[in-house]
């Protein structure tokens, strides 16, 4: 990391300014879109809601359908192990 008190007059000049702006502007873009997006979703949610779907479920269910089928497998067994163990510890 550089330090303010190490940088001189030629290490500043070194800095493309409109190359910086140009990355700060990209991920002030996608920032934007990002939220957008967050609203979307919260629209889609809110919309499932209003027909009497549980939305905790579909997001499960969403998380879930992004795994690959070995980790969806490796999630479902170790849930499975988990509950036993639960169920034997409340007997």
């Amino acid at each position: 990391m550089l330090d303010k008190t190490s940088m001189d007059a030629t290490s500043t000049d070194e800095v493309n300014g409109a190359e910086l702006l140009s990355f700060i502007e990209r991920a002030e873009r996608l920032h934007e879109e990002r939220k957008a997006i967050a609203s979307d979703i919260s629209d889609i949610f809110a919309e499932a809601k209003g027909r009497g779907y549980d939305v905790k479920t579909l997001k499960a269910i969403i998380k879930d359908r992004a795994l690959d089928p070995a980790q969806r497998t490796e999630a479902e067994i170790l849930k499975d192990l988990y509950e036993a163990a639960l169920s034997r510890a409340r007997t």
